[in-house]
């Protein structure tokens, strides 16, 4: 099968094809973590500058919260995800936050993750967004088409799942804002280094927002805009479908 490379520039509210040729100027080369890259037979385009403006990309950085080494923390507020690391520090990834995303609170652990997950809209999204989601009530199969990107980490607590999502996106311009709807999304570059390094059982934390003030500062707690939603034409989708089962 050969590999298939993201073509068509389709954009939704946590549904995304974006076209893998991003136009760049000769002193503006995209960062090693986020060029192309090749997942299984997919292919993914670089992250075009654009969407990289500091901080709003991957980072190593001093952690100044309390949580153990190997534990994630998602600022919903600043908009960032910690991997917290040894001797005080962090990998920081940008993230985008959905309505469900930002209702998340507490604590979770990683129960499973999936590579190249399937995805299908909630009860809640037909109802509030039919516009927007009816067209894919029967859902979109796991690849180039799918708004949960390249990988998801699935979050339980006491056992359960909670519904919520750390993933992927190839909606690359909603990193580092809010949306109308969906999880916690990190481009797809991040999101395949996270799981990497994400064995299950891993702790997960979420910030309120006074802690966010405290540890990022207010400027940096209210990071991002929120960004209406994208309807796309659900035949381009399922034209995507169709090219990358024919492979």
């Amino acid at each position: 099968m050969k590999p298939i490379v993201f073509r068509a520039a389709v954009l939704m509210a946590g549904l995304a094809l974006l076209s893998a040729c991003a136009s760049q100027g000769p002193n503006s080369a995209t960062p090693k973590a986020y060029d192309v890259l090749t997942d299984g037979e997919i292919t993914l385009p670089a992250v075009p500058n654009t969407y990289l403006e500091p901080p709003n990309r991957r980072a190593e950085v001093a952690y100044n919260g309390s949580e153990e080494p190997g534990t994630i923390v998602v600022d919903p507020h600043a908009k960032f995800l910690y991997f917290v690391e040894e001797d005080g520090q962090a990998t920081r990834y940008p993230i985008a936050v959905g309505i469900e995303g930002r209702a998340f609170r507490g604590s979770a652990t990683v129960n499973h993750s999936k590579e190249w997950p399937s995805w299908a809209p909630t009860k809640n999204m037909l109802r509030s967004e039919p516009e927007v989601y009816g067209p894919f009530a029967g859902g979109i199969p796991g690849g180039v088409a799918s708004p949960l990107g390249a990988r998801a980490l699935y979050l339980y607590r006491g056992g359960k799942d909670t519904r919520y999502r750390i993933h992927g996106t190839n909606d690359m311009e909603s990193i580092g804002n809010a949306n109308t709807a969906g999880c916690i999304r990190l481009f797809n570059q991040d999101i395949i280094h996270l799981a990497e390094r994400t064995p299950n059982g891993t702790a997960v934390v979420v910030r309120t927002y006074e802690d966010s003030v405290a540890l990022e500062g207010e400027e940096l707690a209210n990071r991002g805009v929120e960004l209406p939603p994208k309807i796309v034409d659900p035949d381009v989708v399922a034209a995507a479908v169709v090219a990358q089962e024919a492979g």
